[in-house]
């Protein structure tokens, strides 16, 4: 399936702004409910909710979900920053523990 597709299947984020990855105590990135990234965080919440955490399945499941994007993203290393966070989780047995940041009424 496509990227597209797979998103489909996603549970939606719309209570979401956005979610942290934390190393220890250290938030490594924050991925935001906006434009350009709300596919990824899509993906890492799926991720978060499946397994409580980024670790090596995850991180492979979520390789899975990108779908097309992967080859594109290890031709071109930055270019899909979100990506290439999981395939060093793979490569180097880590994990990272996910916090969501929710919508706060206005």
């Amino acid at each position: 399936m496509s990227f597209a597709d797979n998103l489909k299947q996603l549970p939606k984020i719309s209570h979401l702004s956005g979610l942290q990855l934390l190393d220890g105590d250290e938030v490594v990135a924050t991925i935001e409910n906006k434009p350009g990234q709300a596919g990824s965080l899509a993906v890492y919440n799926h991720l978060a909710q499946l397994y409580g955490a980024i670790g090596v399945e995850a991180a492979k499941k979520g390789i899975e979900l990108f779908a097309e994007h992967v080859a594109d993203a290890r031709a071109s290393p930055g270019k899909h920053p979100n990506i290439d966070r999981l395939l060093d989780l793979v490569e180097k047995d880590r994990t990272l523990r996910v916090k969501q940041l929710f919508v706060t009424p206005e």
